[in-house]
């Protein structure tokens, strides 16, 4: 006997005859995401178990770990279906700062502000050149008050 033969005697099925399989390996695996009525069906199931070994054939069945159980039991405990709820992974979004417009308002501001000063003090510096080559004195405004 040989190939396909051999394989539906042992009860096994031909790896080349799945339907559906994808034989393609991923380059980075999915993480599974279990809804909440899921959860809290397996909880229910689980708790419904009387017999010894029943909880184990419920997790190879569906393809679980007992601290998944574990943590859906503590989370149905804490508050039935929404504990259950799926959480986002990752950082917490920062909600946006109520100020900030007024922040990037005052920068725009500051900007345009310092810019206008640097012009002032350019044109300061060049009269204070131009009267020193035409030899003129410069007072300074407390002195013409006197005057």
């Amino acid at each position: 006997m040989s190939g396909p033969q051999v394989n539906q005697l042992k009860g096994l099925e031909d790896p080349t005859e799945r339907v559906g399989s994808d034989p393609e390996v991923r380059e980075k695996p999915e993480r599974r995401r279990f809804t909440a009525d899921y959860k809290l069906r397996i909880v229910r199931e689980a708790e419904q178990s009387t017999e010894s070994g029943e909880i184990g054939a419920l997790l190879r069945r569906e393809g679980l770990y007992s601290s998944q159980l574990g943590r859906w039991r503590k989370q149905y405990k804490e508050g039935a279906l929404g504990a259950l709820d799926v959480k986002k992974r990752g950082r917490r979004a920062v909600p946006p700062n109520p100020l900030s417009g007024e922040v990037q308002r005052l920068s725009r501001e500051n900007r345009r502000l310092e810019k206008k000063l640097r012009k002032a003090e350019a044109i300061i510096e060049f009269q204070k050149k131009i009267a020193e080559i035409l030899e003129i004195p410069l007072g300074s405004p407390e002195s013409e008050e006197n005057e």
